[in-house]
């Protein structure tokens, strides 16, 4: 006869109580679909549901259906619903730390301002992280492909706030065609305020474009990053000096930065000594929450619980939380890994 208990699961370690920090994460892609259904059904307005069974055509599709999701929180109301859900949802999946990334000036007709609308998104933020227990601060996001002197505007805003909240400063969209040094007043902008520079980089384009994020914006981080693989000397450079790459796999496969889940380099990149955190990027789009990308990474990518604490580490460490956070979340994740299972 056999023993049943041959042919159950082995035991595992709770992801769930694994601290982490969430760096790589979309402020208005964190919306729960149901919330997102019934806000569109009340406002009347149309806004496609993510198809999650497909890839993206091209980043322009992907970009379109992000800003889609603007037509349900253009109403105050709604856009503090999603601050609360989606804190309380980080809180159920582990998360001790939220740093969003936001772009205030799409609530400009809600609240009059961008400097308005980031202080009351900010109070909210600090509200619903006191009352689920996470921690929270924002990433100020410039859009590569506005003007050079849009960016200096937002990284000035981003300055004002530094020290109230706001604690990076970000670069997103299409890499291709907009290179990161480009950015270089913007960006120093911010780091003369403080703030950690974070931009997005190594996604779309080539290892080029993030040892110019390196050199010319002073990254602390990269979001993504994933393409530096191709550039064993940059490889190193990342090692040496530290700067974490706030990667997100599901992301990579539907934007189609890898051919399939199984090619994804984060195995690669860990062997290599860089840091990594994992994140979610953009939730309602891509279908995994930080936890999944958790379990995903454990049971496809095989990475172990060490190395799964070592990016939780490293998306605790390399955000921009507080020192208490950070000590406290360090005893926590060796407690975790010491319990065994």
């Amino acid at each position: 006869m056999t023993d049943t208990a041959t042919l159950e699961s082995p035991a595992v370690r709770d992801l769930t109580a694994l601290p982490k920090g969430h760096l790589h994460l979309h402020m208005e892609a964190a919306i729960r679909p149901e919330t997102l259904q019934q806000m569109s059904d009340e406002l009347g307005v149309v806004v496609p549901m993510p198809d999650l069974s497909v890839t993206y055509s091209d980043f322009t599709e992907f970009s379109n259906t992000y800003r889609g999701l603007l037509a349900v929180l253009s109403k105050a109301e709604n856009l503090f619903r999603l601050i609360d859900e989606s804190i309380e949802d980080a809180a159920r999946e582990g998360v001790v730390y939220v740093e969003f990334g936001v772009s205030p000036h799409f609530y400009i007709e809600t609240f009059g301002s961008t400097e308005a609308a980031l202080q009351i998104m900010l109070d909210k933020a600090a509200e619903a992280g006191a009352k689920w227990g996470v921690e929270i601060g924002f990433m100020i996001t410039v859009d590569r492909t506005e003007s050079i002197e849009t960016a200096v505007a937002y990284a000035e805003v981003a300055a004002a706030f530094a020290g109230r909240g706001v604690v990076s400063l970000g670069l997103a969209n299409d890499e291709r065609g907009y290179p990161a040094g480009q950015f270089a007043d913007a960006f120093a902008i911010g780091k003369a305020a403080g703030l950690l520079s974070t931009p997005h980089a190594g996604e779309l384009a080539g290892p080029d474009q993030v040892l110019e994020a390196v050199e010319v914006l002073h990254a602390d981080r990269i979001l993504h990053g994933v393409t530096s693989v191709q550039d064993a000397a940059l490889l190193e450079r990342l090692a040496a000096d530290g700067i974490c790459l706030d990667v997100c796999p599901t992301s990579n496969l539907l934007l189609e930065v890898v051919p399939n889940i199984d090619a994804h380099p984060l195995v690669v990149l860990l062997n290599a000594g860089v840091r990594c955190s994992i994140n979610a990027d953009d939730p309602i789009l891509f279908g995994p929450n930080i936890l999944s990308e958790y379990e995903l990474c454990r049971a496809v990518l095989g990475l172990t619980d060490a190395q799964l604490a070592d990016c939780a580490w490293s998306s605790i460490e390399c955000g921009g939380g507080s020192a208490e956070l950070k000590a406290k979340a360090k005893a926590d994740i060796d407690a975790w890994l010491a319990a065994g299972v």
